[in-house]
């Protein structure tokens, strides 16, 4: 492995300061437009690069503070997707959830790179590892309307191709560790085993830094966790796939850690710590979830994240949430 016992890490977001955006019904919204938009939202980035210093975390990201949507960010710079004409959409098998999304209306062509420069800018500011998270076919297909592909087939590989463009050009520009954020494949274990994995497989083409595919079953600001769903329904087909390893949810689930003896030894990005807005836990008590993993995983392919993004709760918490979190992982490596 590349990295240490119990590297720390986060999903991707953090909180965006109160002077750059606030949410609103699930919407981010930015308090300011042009130049003096990009320029505060660099130094959102140049902030945040310094908070994940401060706490210790191994790996950093950028904390998606130029991301107005974690999906179309990336997926609204491709020729086919109209994300100005929204159209409601029912999503998240299994929840009474809708959306108005981006419409699919030819067919998906990657025009240039869209993560690219805020990859450079966090790289700018730290010589810690960078990590970058990009949507996964699986996704980009659920979080928008199709009004062109008949075959869902091809047009999962139509967004592989695009995406593994992306990931191809944040490797030459210095990522050190790339994610593909996948939570519908934990929905739709069928279209997994029909598609999903091979098209997830093809993303990786020529990729050859760690690559972690985010399997998130749970949602912050208090979604219906989803345990109809188990992770012995897809972590068998996904290793069947060139991933590197795989991000998992235990910090607000209750799942049997024995499951993680199907990751082989692959990278386990253990989550570990509940991103919503709930109590901060015990140093103790993330040692234990953790120590629980360890029963069946090899430490040096263990690294420790929150279950998701944090961009939902304060910064405040967030910084609490993640100190406790890099504190449990230097009681453990001491113990090793």
């Amino acid at each position: 492995m590349p990295f240490g016992p119990l590297t720390t890490t986060s999903v991707g977001s953090f909180p965006r300061p109160t002077w750059l955006a606030h949410t609103k019904r699930n919407q981010l919204m930015f308090h300011l437009e042009g130049d003096a938009l990009k320029e505060a939202m660099d130094d959102a980035t140049a902030l945040v690069i310094r908070e994940q210093e401060q706490l210790g975390l191994d790996i950093l990201t950028d904390g998606e503070m130029r991301r107005t949507n974690f999906i179309f960010h990336v997926a609204g710079q491709w020729d086919g997707v109209d994300t100005e004409s929204l159209v409601p959409k029912k999503v998240y098998r299994n929840r009474e959830a809708n959306r108005v999304v981006p419409r699919i209306i030819g067919k998906i062509a990657r025009r240039a790179p869209a993560a690219v420069d805020d990859l450079r800018a966090a790289k700018s500011h730290t010589k810690r590892p960078i990590k970058v998270a990009v949507p996964g076919p699986m996704t980009v297909i659920d979080s928008s309307f199709n009004e062109f592909y008949d075959d869902e087939e091809e047009f999962a590989f139509d967004v592989a191709a695009a995406v593994n463009g992306e990931l191809r050009d944040l490797q030459a520009a210095g990522a050190d560790v790339l994610q593909i954020d996948e939570p519908a494949m934990t929905r739709y274990h069928d279209k997994v085993r029909a598609y999903g994995a091979k098209a997830l497989d093809r993303c990786l083409d020529g990729i050859t830094v760690p690559t972690i595919v985010h399997l998130c079953y749970g949602y912050p600001g208090g979604g219906a966790l989803q345990h109809q769903y188990q992770y012995e329904g897809v972590l068998p087909l996904l290793t069947q796939t060139r991933i590197s390893g795989f991000h998992v949810e235990f910090g607000r689930n209750t799942f049997d850690p024995k499951v993680l003896r199907l990751c082989g030894e692959r990278i386990v990005m253990f989550g570990c710590v509940d991103p919503g807005d709930s109590p901060v836990p015990s140093v103790a008590a993330v040692e234990r979830r953790v120590g629980n993993a360890l029963d069946y995983l090899n430490p040096k392919q263990v690294w420790l994240a929150p279950d998701c993004g944090l961009m939902t709760i304060s910064r405040a918490l967030a910084h609490e949430k993640l100190a406790v979190m890099v504190e449990a992982a230097r009681r453990l490596q001491a113990a090793l």
